[in-house]
C-alpha cells in the first residue's frame, strides 16, 4: 500500500510540474506588431536570426531577391492567428540577404508566408489594421508582404 501511495504522491507531482511548463512550451509568438509595415528588411529579420527563431540560410532566393528563411522545428510562430511557415525579406546592400538574378522587389521588403486561405488572411490583416499587402500562395497558403 506505502508503494501505491508513494506513486500516486509522484505522479501527482509530475503532473504539477508538467502543467507548470506545457503552457510555455506551447506558447506561440505573435508577428502581429513588426508586420505594422513601419519597420525594414533588415529589423524585422535580424531578431528572428538572432534568437534562432528561423535559420540563417535562405530556403529559397527568389528572382526579385526575396529571401525565403524557414521557420525551425518546434518553433511556433503565428501572424494574425495563422501558423507562419516562413519568414521573407530584403534589404539592399544588406549582407544578411542574398541577391536574386533579376530586379529587386524593393529597396527593403519583409513579411510571412503563413498556412491560410488569401481571404480570411486579408479579412484578418485588414480587421487588425494592417496596411500589408496579401497575395495568394496557392489555395491554402498565403504571403503577408510590406515593403517601402
Amino acid at each position: 500500500m506505502r508503494n501505491i501511495v508513494k506513486s500516486a504522491r509522484i505522479a501527482v507531482s509530475g503532473l504539477v510540474t508538467l502543467s507548470i511548463f506545457v503552457p510555455a512550451l506551447a506558447h506561440a509568438d505573435t508577428l502581429d506588431a513588426q508586420m505594422d509595415c513601419k519597420s525594414d528588411g533588415h529589423s524585422f529579420i535580424s531578431p528572428l536570426l538572432v534568437s534562432g527563431e528561423i535559420e540563417v540560410k535562405p530556403m529559397r532566393v527568389e528572382p526579385n531577391s526575396i529571401n525565403a528563411f524557414r521557420v525551425k522545428k518546434g518553433v511556433h510562430l503565428t501572424a494574425f492567428d495563422y501558423r507562419v511557415y516562413a519568414v521573407i525579406g530584403y534589404q539592399k546592400d544588406d549582407p544578411l540577404f542574398e541577391v536574386g538574378n533579376g530586379e529587386p522587389i524593393a529597396d527593403s521588403a519583409y513579411g510571412v508566408i503563413v498556412i491560410g486561405p488569401t481571404e480570411d488572411v486579408e479579412d484578418r490583416v485588414h480587421q487588425a489594421g494592417g496596411t500589408a499587402v496579401v497575395h495568394r500562395v496557392n489555395p491554402l497558403v498565403t504571403a503577408i508582404i510590406c515593403k517601402q
